[in-house]
C-alpha cells in the first residue's frame, strides 16, 4: 500500500466531508450554548460573561475551517483503516479521540491546574463528535 495514493482523493465524497464538518460545527454550537455547557465551561475557565461577544464570528469561522480539516484527515484514517460500517468508523473516531485529544489534554489540564470539569466538557464534545463523524465518513462513500 502506498503512503499517499492521490487517486484516493477522486473517491472522496465531498458531501460526506461537508456534512461531517457541519455536524461537528453545529454540535459545538449546541454544546457550548446556554442550554448545555456554556455556564460550567465559563466557570471552569474563570471567565465572566460581559455581554460583549467580541471575536465570536472569528471563532465560529475558524471552528468551521478546523472542522473541515479534521473531517478531511478523519476521512483518510477511516479509508486507510478500511472501515465501511458505522461501528468501524466510530471506532476510528474513538481511537483518534483517545490518542489525539484525551491522552494529551488530560495531563495538560493537570499541569495547568485546570478543573477536571473543563476536561470533561471539552473532551466529551470531541468524543461524541468524532464518533458521529467517523460513522458518517465510513458509510457515506
Amino acid at each position: 500500500m502506498e503512503f499517499l495514493n492521490i487517486h484516493e482523493l477522486h473517491h472522496l465524497n465531498h458531501w460526506a466531508l461537508i456534512v461531517s464538518a457541519l455536524i461537528l460545527w453545529c454540535l459545538g454550537a449546541a454544546w457550548y450554548s446556554p442550554a448545555l455547557f456554556v455556564k460550567p465551561w465559563m466557570k471552569a475557565l474563570g471567565v465572566t460573561p460581559d455581554g460583549e461577544k467580541k471575536g465570536l464570528a472569528a471563532g465560529m469561522i475558524s471552528s468551521l475551517i478546523g472542522d473541515l480539516i479534521l473531517s478531511f484527515v478523519l476521512w483518510h484514517l477511516v479509508t486507510w483503516a478500511g472501515a465501511t460500517t458505522w461501528a468501524g468508523g466510530a471506532f476510528i473516531g474513538f481511537l483518534c479521540w483517545l490518542g489525539f485529544f484525551a491522552a494529551p489534554n488530560l495531563p495538560q489540564g493537570i499541569y495547568e491546574r485546570r478543573p477536571l470539569s473543563l476536561f470533561l466538557i471539552n473532551n466529551c464534545y470531541w468524543l461524541i463528535g468524532l464518533l458521529i463523524a467517523g460513522g458518517i465518513l465510513s458509510v457515506w462513500r
